[in-house]
């Protein structure tokens, strides 16, 4: 054994022993104390990265449960604001029912039904421009798609959030073919002959009949007239009138290839072109064309373009065609109205070609709701809130009276309160549609997502844990290790200092 004094090397050996377990204690302790397992980058760099991106990412995880908890609460006040607007309706529906009683009603009871519609159209004006959540008008149409056209027979009908924005240029719409009424206009007219040997007549639509049989007494007005109280009574959704030829014309009140009804008369060419047979109607025909060049699809007159299309997915116009919004009186009334002969013909309206006819504009605000539902860019979702308001509800529904929109109702006269009716049928069914389309953005949307954001936070902030929190049993363990090796150390190292004195003992 060699004895050495100018250099200790057990002792530089302990020290440094004792220093690797100082510094292991005091990150021991530093953990401890913390709860964490990497508490700077050098303890776990590819751990540190990886914990990072999931803290950031369960920070965003808990704001997207917020704005999707806000987005419900949203949705809820809107709606609530349509329940509101529902009942209203009804109510005015059962003024318009009451209004048609007319054996009974006198006109001071007229008047009374119509200030008390007319209150009810306003509040549901009123809350459709005040409705709002926050500072945000919900229901007043600035928190959709809102439309506008340039054109004589073009109207806008609505637009889906994937609908592109045009509000400067707008879409050129261009029509190949125009829509029609399924119809049937007989070959033979109704003569006195054919009257007076008992024509009988038969009306079939969706699955309802109405027959007149002619008797002695009898006109071709009056069997026509007469057929039309039993079309009206049973409900089918037909107008028919006599031509100048004496001729029978019948058509659907709806345009469109999905409507169509049958006709059979006793006399060939009367309806039927065989005495006593079943006749199809002529079939409708459905708008064709495209907007900004880009596909559509036809129902009725109303063309909307499809799914997926650049710009105008979702978006919906009415093309009139010619007669835009025209309403034929019924056949009583056709000899009252005077025509008053000005002299001055209607310039032609251009034709239809096969390479389209270019019929306006259609200008397109896309303010939809927007809302962000998850932690990373462009996870989000939306939705549009049409305009409620009266002048928004039942456009483009042929009625007798003229009416143009719910704001028109007027149920001073028998005809005018049966076309109400048809009209808030028609903004109930409006009505009742956008809060079942609200509905289920609620709960399949934001409610499903919002149950799909807790799971995810909760496993990650998981996932995160098991990377960056420390095992306080495990480290506990090491705690009391290390405290242990230090106090060895320091041992040590005092007994390594402690050898360089047995060279005295040789000197002595």
């Amino acid at each position: 054994m060699s004895l050495r004094i100018n250099h200790n090397t057990s002792a530089i050996n302990s020290h440094r022993n004792l220093q690797a377990n100082q510094t292991n204690l005091a990150r021991t302790l530093e953990k401890l104390s913390s709860g964490l397992k990497i508490n700077r980058a050098s303890e776990g760099p590819a751990q540190l990265v990886i914990s990072e991106q999931m803290r950031a990412q369960i920070a965003g995880l808990n704001q997207a449960i917020d704005n999707s908890e806000t987005a419900v609460s949203m949705i809820q006040t809107a709606e609530a604001n349509m329940a509101e607007i529902n009942n209203l309706l009804v109510s005015i529906r059962q003024l318009a029912i009451h209004a048609s009683n007319e054996g009974v009603n006198d006109e001071v009871m007229l008047q009374a039904d119509q200030r008390e519609i007319d209150n009810a159209l306003a509040t549901i004006d009123r809350i459709s421009s005040q409705a709002q959540f926050g500072n945000k008008k919900i229901l007043d149409g600035s928190r959709g798609a809102s439309g506008t056209t340039t054109g004589e027979d073009l109207e806008f009908v609505g637009a889906t959030l994937a609908t592109g924005d045009s509000r400067e240029t707008g879409f050129d719409v261009k029509i190949t073919q125009a829509a029609t009424k399924a119809n049937v206009y007989g070959t033979t007219a109704l003569t006195n002959e054919i009257i007076k040997a008992g024509e009988e007549l038969t009306v079939i639509e969706n699955g309802r009949m109405a027959t007149y049989k002619s008797n002695a007494d009898d006109t071709a007005d009056t069997t026509v007239q007469n057929l039309r109280s039993e079309i009206d009574r049973k409900g089918l959704d037909l107008d028919i009138r006599l031509s100048d030829t004496g001729t029978i014309e019948i058509n659907h009140r709806k345009y469109g290839s999905d409507y169509g009804f049958q006709v059979s008369s006793s006399t060939a060419g009367v309806l039927s072109k065989v005495a006593g047979a079943i006749n199809l109607s002529e079939n409708g025909l459905d708008v064709k064309g495209t907007i900004n060049g880009e596909s559509a699809i036809g129902n009725g007159q109303i063309l909307t373009g499809v799914k997926g299309a650049k710009c105008v997915d979702g978006l919906s116009i009415r093309y009139y065609g010619d007669g835009k919004k025209m309403q034929l009186p019924p056949a009583c009334e056709v000899a009252d109205i005077e025509v008053e002969e000005t002299g001055v013909e209607e310039p032609p309206r251009p034709e239809i070609t096969e390479d389209g006819l270019s019929v306006g504009r259609v200008f397109v605000a896309q303010n939809s709701m927007k809302f962000q539902v998850g932690a990373n860019q462009n996870q989000t979702v939306g939705i549009s809130v049409e305009n409620t308001g009266t002048e928004n509800l039942s456009r483009g529904i042929a009625n007798q009276s003229g009416f143009e929109n719910l704001s028109d109702l007027d149920v001073t006269t028998f005809t005018g309160a049966q076309d109400s009716l048809k009209m808030v049928d028609e903004a109930i069914n409006q009505i009742t549609s956008l809060r079942g389309s609200l509905g289920a953005f609620q709960k399949n949307t934001l409610e499903a997502n919002l149950s799909n954001l807790r799971i995810a936070n909760e496993n990650l902030i998981s996932s995160e844990s098991i990377i960056r929190d420390v095992d306080m049993a495990k480290e506990m363990a090491e705690y009391t290790k290390n405290q242990i090796m230090s106090e060895a150390a320091t041992a040590m190292l005092a007994q390594s200092n402690q050898l360089p004195t047995n060279v005295l003992q040789l000197i002595g």
